[in-house]
């Protein structure tokens, strides 16, 4: 996120009016990331992260981001509680762009995860497959499906001490088998240099998630080729692909320890 729109006093009086925000004492903008503005929102009534979006976002995908945020915030999930206009409306128009507003979250995100902040990422990771899949059956030799976050990569996770104090960025929430989101998780928040996967923070994150939900025999033995994929995708989007190969094998490689189950709790 950083600015590449600038927001007249019009436009945030607009927007303000808009959200029936009340005493406006500061807006800053927020020099961080590279695809759409971000402003930071003072008011009597909190602080707000204010979304000018540059392109690429439709509205009842805004929505459908902001139904699934309300139904985590309400489920106990720290991620930003989302803002509607006065009228209801998901998303408003201002300085020419589609605006989305969502409260603030107070954190840090990490590139090199604690242990015990893979666990927590982990359990966060499961509480949300288990809201979002909301009892959805399946055979014992079918992979688990729901919905996904589809982007928990560590600049959209942030901490206070080694908990989980939000998790932002629902945009690209899809459905999909259950395992390839944990394969993700292994390969962005424990992948080593060479492309090995760091064993501790792997088993620190299926861990946790299986605190809270336990892999089926099938999600198992998939693991190792989903990290397989999920690696070779991550690898192929940097500049130097000369290693990708080389790097996605070794963490297929080293994917095959298989998950520690703690003891089962299905809750979320």
């Amino acid at each position: 996120m950083a600015v590449f729109t600038e927001i007249s006093d019009e436009d945030r009086n607009s927007i303000a009016a808009a959200y029936g925000m009340t005493s406006l004492s500061s807006v800053i903008g927020i020099a961080d990331g590279d695809r759409e503005t971000t402003y930071l929102f003072r008011t009597a009534g909190g602080e707000f992260i204010v979304t000018l979006f540059e392109n690429g976002a439709e509205p009842l995908d805004l929505e459908r981001a902001f139904a699934t945020m309300e139904k985590l915030n309400n489920r106990g999930i720290p991620c930003p509680k989302p803002t509607r206009t006065v009228d209801g409306d998901a998303t408003f128009q201002a300085a020419g762009r589609l605006v989305a507003i969502v409260s603030f979250v107070a954190g840090s995100s990490t590139n090199n995860p604690t242990p015990e902040k893979s666990e927590n990422l982990g359990r966060l990771m499961a509480r949300i497959h288990v809201i979002l899949q909301g009892g959805r059956k399946h055979s014992l030799d079918e992979l688990p499906t729901g919905a996904l976050h589809g982007a928990l990569v560590p600049s959209n996770v942030f901490f206070l001490g080694e908990n989980v104090s939000g998790v932002i960025n629902f945009r690209l929430r899809h459905d999909d088998v259950l395992i390839s989101e944990i394969a993700d998780v292994l390969i962005s928040w424990a992948s080593q240099p060479a492309g090995e996967l760091d064993e501790q923070k792997a088993r620190a994150i299926l861990a946790g998630y299986e605190s809270v939900r336990q892999l089926t025999e099938a999600e198992k033995k998939a693991l190792p080729a989903f990290v397989l994929a999920s690696a070779a995708r991550h690898y192929a989007s940097k500049k130097d692909k000369i290693y990708m190969l080389g790097a996605a094998v070794r963490a297929f490689e080293s994917s095959g320890f298989g998950p520690v189950a703690r003891q089962p709790a299905c809750r979320a």
